[in-house]
């Protein structure tokens, strides 16, 4: 199963207000484990961004003026999600901003050109009712080292929301064996631990995960979280 756990920063708070995308993070999930595969562009948006919005991400318009248009990364970010869900936090909030962006250029809605949109705000609201929901929240709650978030980072947040997705439905694995009947699970004899088939990655594998997350953290500029543990 392929996954895309995805993230943006924006200029403001209404896409109907004419508000952009600035930051589009996204990182690849398989088989429930990180790819080596991700996307991250900054944007330039043609416009300034609300005092409210800059204070959270930092990025300011002098900085982004050089970046390329969504239109220069549209298909790029296509090819990325297609055929996968995509998982985002809020997802109401990403997906109007992507959907307007889509429009200027003609094209059908976001989802349309991925296998489905999950909210895991939606997800984590239905496992803690009543609590506190936003990433900080997850973060604390499954107990993953958000020490570096001083400022949102899309690239940085798809990480931090993959590591709280994951957490969040660590028990999917096990719905199979859970649907066992009990006269049958009776019958199952227990697997001895030396018996147990341990697949570990290759070297090229694991010098691939490091570049990885040495790229992640010159661009966030903040240790990776994977490396946080």
């Amino acid at each position: 199963m392929r996954q895309i756990v995805l993230d943006t920063e924006t200029t403001g708070l209404e896409a109907k207000d004419g508000h952009r995308i600035i930051e589009i993070g996204a990182i690849e999930l398989i088989g429930r484990q990180l790819t080596d595969r991700r996307m991250h562009r900054y944007l330039n948006p043609q416009r300034d961004s609300d005092e409210g919005a800059l204070a959270v991400h930092g990025l300011t318009r002098e900085f982004l003026g050089d970046k390329p248009l969504f239109a220069e990364v549209v298909d790029e970010l296509v090819d990325f999600v297609h055929g996968a869900e995509v998982i985002i936090h809020n997802a109401s909030f990403d997906l109007a901003f992507l959907d307007a962006e889509f429009a200027r250029l003609g094209r059908p809605p976001f989802a349309d050109h991925c296998e489905k949109v999950t909210d895991s705000l939606r997800l984590a609201r239905e496992l803690h009712p009543g609590k506190r929901n936003s990433l900080d929240a997850l973060c604390e709650r499954y107990g993953i080292s958000n020490r570096h978030r001083t400022l949102h980072g899309a690239l940085l947040d798809a990480g931090l929301l993959g590591e709280a997705y994951l957490a969040m439905t660590r028990g999917q694995d096990s719905l199979v064996m859970d649907l066992t009947p009990a006269s049958q699970a009776e019958d199952i004899a227990p697997v001895a631990p030396d018996r147990l088939i341990v697949i570990t990655a290759s070297a090229d594998e694991a010098s691939a995960h490091e570049a990885l997350l040495d790229s992640i953290e010159k661009e966030t500029r903040a240790p990776a979280v994977w490396r946080s543990a």
